[in-house]
């Protein structure tokens, strides 16, 4: 399994011919998927999942067939990979040899590969990453436009909007956050209107600022749910540690839920005894009560690990299940299982974003360990949890939903997954019928596409004939 991280050195555009099943005539749009797709800069190897070069893979849509194409994005890192036998800046788990001199004087702080998340808002196609600002691709070519702050308007000592925006459907405002450092540790939490105007909402105060990566967001705050994971500088400045491997699980502190107004309002802090999670699913106002979904893990230093040791590892994560919190306006803190299958990457119907949803998608696998293997969908008010296994020797993907047409019912639509095939070598693209999991179609491809970490899907079928600058391949060495 471990080759679903060997690198893809080609850059393809062409009309997948290989096609199990029959594409249904409704779908209709484009799927943005992104992830690292190589782990070297020059000839160096990077020792960190989240520090490989981003690479977008576009599915095209048309009614009729689907477009490939990938393309990574041009980052100063890529660039200087393409000429240099290695990095000029740090990984978040890489560093460079030279301790704090080399890493956060000279180095200026871990690069921007621009590889966890895919956002397409008020006509902009943004390749993301948490530590700093997005880079702007053209949504048909996957051209790389360079760098994008909203005009000017994104502040901060690291200018950073993270990985995991969140939507409201019926505003058609994105929301976001950034960590900042500068003059002290803080959360920025940004609102994007409809036509791409960015503002800060709030500026929150975080001393012993914990490591966050993902937000919910309902009809009245942006979620924040700040597990402890807490950075030790002695540990990261003093003796030449990469920024990830300073950080350390401190459940003395506990989990703190953050709500922070929509309207711009002072930020509610809610203390809980310490979790340990990544990824948030969605989040709604219930009455007085504010409640947020997350998949909940066993063991932090495990998932720290096997980031780390991604090649051998990250495969196989520590068991996992998904999770409710329920905040009183007492500052009592709910607590209810919603399913006990372990998974991870959580998905939901994003036109019920902010409000409750029935329905939950998930990455999850057969058995209390191994690789996810499986999409889960958990009815979230039974309990009930249908799966669908993809086969033996498979990683399967996070599962984005495209509902079957704009007014249907929240779980009638469609699952696409990319699936990877470890005995192939190669993968594909599963559409699933998300009311019952059965296989709708399956498209592969003659190539494999690297682990990758979060997607998209937009109405908006991007433009098959726009040509690529460099479609054959990439000039490395």
């Amino acid at each position: 399994m471990a080759r679903v991280f060997a690198p893809l050195m080609r850059e393809h555009d062409y009309v997948v011919d290989q096609i199990d099943g029959e594409l249904p005539s409704g779908l209709t749009g484009t799927l943005y998927r992104i992830g690292p797709g190589k782990w070297e800069v020059g000839r160096t190897l990077m020792h960190h999942l989240f520090d490989g070069d981003g690479m977008v893979s576009q599915f095209a849509f048309d009614g009729r067939s689907v477009r490939f194409r990938n393309r990574y994005v041009r980052t100063p890192q890529f660039k200087h990979g393409l000429v240099s036998a290695g990095p000029v800046r740090p990984g978040v788990g890489t560093p460079l040899p030279g301790g704090f001199w080399a890493n956060f004087v000279k180095g200026k702080g871990p690069a921007n590969p621009a590889n966890t998340g895919i956002a397409l808002h008020a006509g902009r196609l943004l390749a993301l990453w948490e530590g700093g600002p997005p880079h702007r691709l053209d949504p048909d070519t996957l051209e790389t436009l360079g760098t994008y702050d909203f005009d000017g308007r994104l502040r901060g000592a690291l200018k950073a909007f993270s990985a995991h925006p969140k939507w409201d459907p019926v505003t058609g405002e994105m929301f976001n956050f950034g960590q900042d450092l500068s003059p002290l540790p803080s959360l920025n939490c940004w609102k994007v209107d409809r036509r791409g105007r960015l503002r800060r909402l709030a500026r929150v105060p975080m001393p012993n600022m914990p490591w966050n990566h993902d937000v919910a967001l309902t009809t009245e705050h942006m979620v924040f749910v700040l597990d402890p994971y807490m950075f030790d500088l002695r540990t990261m400045f003093g003796g030449g540690a990469s920024v990830f491997d300073a950080i350390r699980h401190r459940p003395e502190k506990g989990t703190r839920f953050v709500l922070v107004p929509r309207d711009g309002g002072p930020a509610r802090i809610v203390e809980h005894e310490a979790l340990v999670h990544v990824h948030v699913a969605n989040a709604f106002e219930d009455g007085a009560d504010t409640v947020v979904d997350l998949v909940l893990f066993d063991d932090f230093e495990a998932i720290r690990r096997d980031l780390s040791d991604f090649r051998a590892r990250f495969t196989d994560l520590p068991p996992s299940r998904l999770m409710r919190y329920r905040i009183t306006p007492a500052g009592r803190v709910i607590e209810t299982p919603l399913s006990d299958r372990p998974g991870e990457f959580p998905q939901y119907d994003w036109r019920r974003s902010t409000r409750r949803h029935r329905y939950t998608y998930m990455t999850g696998r057969t058995g209390p360990s191994g690789a996810y293997d499986t999409v889960l969908k958990v009815d979230n008010d039974t309990g009930h949890t249908q799966s669908h296994e993809a086969g033996p020797h498979t990683y399967v993907g996070e599962p984005i939903f495209v509902p079957r047409a704009p007014d249907s019912a929240e779980d009638d639509g469609w699952l696409l997954t990319v699936v990877y095939l470890a005995a192939e070598h190669r993968s594909r693209l599963t559409i699933l019928d998300a009311r019952d999991l059965s296989p709708v179609a399956a498209l592969h491809l003659p190539h494999h596409i690297p682990f990758g970490f979060h997607g998209t899907f937009t109405a908006r079928v991007a433009d098959p004939g726009a040509p690529i600058p460099h479609p054959d391949r990439l000039p490395i060495r």
